[in-house]
């Protein structure tokens, strides 16, 4: 896959010289990639939309021809036209679009991987990342992570007739991708279902929303080739009012930073007034849960001291058994944030929090790197087990006490530290090593997340300052 990232990669320093950026570039990609694969998977797109309707064609015949074939696609009802919705051709020289054409076609992209196409488009990502383009990391959650969230969060909808899963800050739909293929995986289904159920899990059971529309249509298009028929909205999750619809199961990782956050949403089921996005999501999840539903958030450090953090944390315990924390190893979002330190809480919705197990999958952890130091299943194996096999946190769990990474702290201990959950206890050696210190650019980016807490801190008093009363 690395190698077919690096041609396509290098096929879009290209068509920089044609005027086409590598955001139009990543988009082009996808409709054709999608176009291939279900001509791969014989399946049935509008007539004269075919992959091989393109690749027999070439000069001005195929522009003519393939903006056609994007008109027709995004004219079509359903999942089809939300895919294509507002999709426009973007190549001036018909030689580099048969070019792209010729590349793809070279490739068995089914054959590869079920989810190759959302690999691609993620390490094109990456490399734009690498390069200093902004905005990248809003997408991508390393897979190895979403599928350890996912084991031990068992979505499973099976007998259970409105069963949802949800991810309210999809991207491109990896949680939702990894919830299916680990429903349909030989050791959970077999990976059949009687023809009714399946036909209600494929149309009825998957759920997303995402602001920007380039990561939902990759999620649109992910699904799709999954046999999946998701419900993928376009819109502002935290500025926007929830419907009605609520959760069984939600896994999440909402965007980082404080970008475009500089009030708090006007939302009669938020109690706690915050311009924080991520203590906001907190907020949101909480809402959109059944009762009994459960979730999984990954949130940055900060989410779990800063001023208004204690408050949502609070609340979080009363109305939900925040049962667990997984400490995330420094570097998790190498190459996007390397400096970002961020934990997955995980909850259900109707119990109050009577004790939080914490795991610390960071201290003593060489940081994550993209080349010498990947991460690996194995950086959670150890947490899954620990975890145990009931999705809600309800298995038997042992305190590993001081040394281990796995210990308890019941709700009077999170009390005397006013719900302030950024709990401590192993001594991290690597801190101490000159060899094993962090990277210039993780203690800036320290720095900055705490900065930022203040920030926001700050901008609040200046609010309740500008109040008449």
């Amino acid at each position: 896959m690395s190698d077919i990232v690096q041609k396509l990669w290098g096929f879009c320093h290209t068509l920089r010289h044609d005027g086409v950026d590598y955001g139009d570039y990543i988009e082009q990609l996808t409709y054709l990639l999608f176009l291939k694969m279900a001509d791969e998977r014989e399946i049935a797109l509008p007539k004269s939309s075919s992959w091989e309707s393109l690749k027999e064609r070439s000069g001005t015949s195929l522009t003519d021809h393939y903006a056609d074939m994007l008109r027709k696609l995004r004219e079509e009802k359903g999942i089809i036209g939300d895919i294509f919705a507002q999709s426009v051709p973007r190549f001036n020289n018909p030689v580099n679009l048969k070019r792209l054409i010729t590349m793809i076609d070279e490739e068995e992209w089914s054959a590869m991987d079920i989810d190759v196409k959302g690999q691609a488009f993620e390490g094109l990502l990456e490399k734009a990342a690498s390069e200093g383009k902004k905005g990248a990391g809003q997408y991508f959650t390393p897979r190895v992570l979403i599928q350890s969230i996912v084991r031990v969060m068992k979505p499973d909808p099976r007998g259970i007739s409105d069963f949802a899963i949800s991810d309210p800050a999809c991207g491109t739909g990896g949680f939702l991708v990894c919830a299916y293929e680990w429903l349909i995986s030989s050791d959970v289904s077999g990976g059949t279902f009687e023809r009714k159920e399946a036909r209600r899990i494929k149309e009825k059971t998957y759920f997303g929303q995402d602001l920007v529309p380039r990561p939902r249509r990759l999620a649109l298009m992910n699904l799709f080739l999954h046999g999946v028929s998701p419900h993928i909205y376009l819109g502002d999750t935290i500025n926007e009012p929830p419907g009605n619809q609520q959760y069984d199961v939600v896994l999440t990782n909402p965007p980082f930073g404080t970008k475009g956050a500089n009030q708090a949403p006007d939302r009669d089921d938020f109690t706690v007034a915050t311009s924080n996005k991520q203590l906001n999501f907190i907020q949101h999840v909480v809402t959109i849960l059944k009762s009994g539903g459960r979730a999984a958030m990954v949130l940055p450090d900060n989410c779990l001291f800063e001023n208004k953090a204690g408050e949502v944390l609070k609340l979080l315990m009363e109305d939900c058994n925040l049962h667990t924390i997984l400490r995330l190893p420094r570097g998790t979002f190498t190459p996007y944030s390397q400096g970002v330190k961020a934990n997955v809480l995980f909850f259900q919705k109707g119990p109050p929090t009577e004790n939080v197990w914490i795991f610390d999958a960071r201290s003593n952890v060489p940081g994550i790197t993209k080349k010498d130091r990947p991460l690996t299943a194995q950086h959670f194996a150890e947490f899954v087990k620990c975890y145990g096999k009931d999705p809600n946190g309800l298995s038997k769990r042992k305190d590993l006490g001081e040394e281990g990474r796995f210990r308890k702290f019941s709700l009077n201990d999170i009390k005397a530290r006013d719900y302030k959950l950024d709990i401590t206890w192993l001594k991290d050696d690597s801190l101490e090593d000159s060899d094993e210190l962090p990277e210039p650019q993780d203690l800036a980016a320290d720095a900055i997340t705490e900065l930022e807490a203040v920030v926001d801190d700050l901008r609040e008093i200046v609010e309740l300052l500008e109040k008449p009363d």
